[in-house]
């Protein structure tokens, strides 16, 4: 009798532990926003040390590799740019924390043996992050302005405003950032039972297709090259992604 009753024990420990109302769940969701914005001002005074490092020989050096030439059209451009830069790289510099605020905001909703994964997430999560920020600055975005300042007429030169490429360069590595959890994900799809590797394995045909397209979205104008470039590295995500998912239903 006593393994029958521990499961039923178990679920009503944890619909106890996850039922909140719904001003609650406001409530906790507005203290992990507060703490993701502590953790980005934090982070962004780390940055403002060393803004001019930072803007002179990360943010701005992909277009000097390209030879694009940047102009500031607005009175206080530079000024908006670098409040801009404060806040995404204190933002990219706390990305742990806003990873943890995340998990505890959901961990609620989870069982007791699926919130010590908290560390395996948080450091998991932050390194795919950083890793697609790595991918899209050394790849995706020398490819994306080379093309955009070599395309058209030789009688036209394209100068970008400050504005506009900052738009591009943080889209872009943000964006790819994002698509790197894309293993995080698989996991906790998995562990809560959403997502299986069979269901993943069966599209897996579809998602090269949907990958093709997502790498041609995230380069514009690339060559056929340069997007099979972008891709492969997105299908080893997928693939990895069904790896994580099959160790995870394993566990459960």
């Amino acid at each position: 009798m006593a393994p029958l009753d521990q499961p039923f024990q178990d679920d009503e420990d944890h619909s106890a532990d996850a039922e909140m109302t719904f001003m609650e769940h406001l409530e906790e969701f507005r203290k992990r926003i507060i703490y993701i914005l502590y953790g980005t001002v934090a982070g962004a005074v780390v940055v403002i040390a060393f803004d001019s490092y930072i803007v002179e020989n990360f943010l701005l050096y992909p277009a000097g590799k390209s030879g694009i030439v940047l102009q500031n059209l607005e009175p206080f451009g530079q000024v908006f740019l670098y409040f801009q830069v404060w806040f995404i790289g204190g933002m990219i510099v706390s990305i742990p924390n806003v990873f943890y605020q995340i998990w505890q905001f959901i961990s609620p909703a989870l069982r007791s043996n699926e919130k010590k994964y908290v560390t395996l997430v948080v450091t998991a999560s932050t390194i795919c992050f950083l890793s697609g920020v790595f991918f899209a600055y050394s790849l995706m975005l020398p490819l994306t302005l080379d093309f955009a300042a070599n395309f058209g007429s030789d009688s036209i030169r394209n100068d970008f405003a400050i504005d506009s490429y900052m738009s591009i360069f943080f889209s872009v590595l943000l964006g790819a950032g994002l698509i790197f959890e894309l293993p995080v994900l698989s996991f906790i799809l998995s562990r809560i039972g959403i997502l299986t590797p069979e269901f993943m394995k069966k599209f897996r045909r579809h998602s090269i297709v949907g990958i093709m397209i997502l790498a041609a979205f995230l380069s514009p104008g690339t060559d056929p090259v340069g997007q099979v470039m972008l891709a492969i590295p997105l299908f080893i995500l997928y693939e990895i992604s069904i790896i994580v998912s099959k160790m995870s239903v394993k566990r459960s």
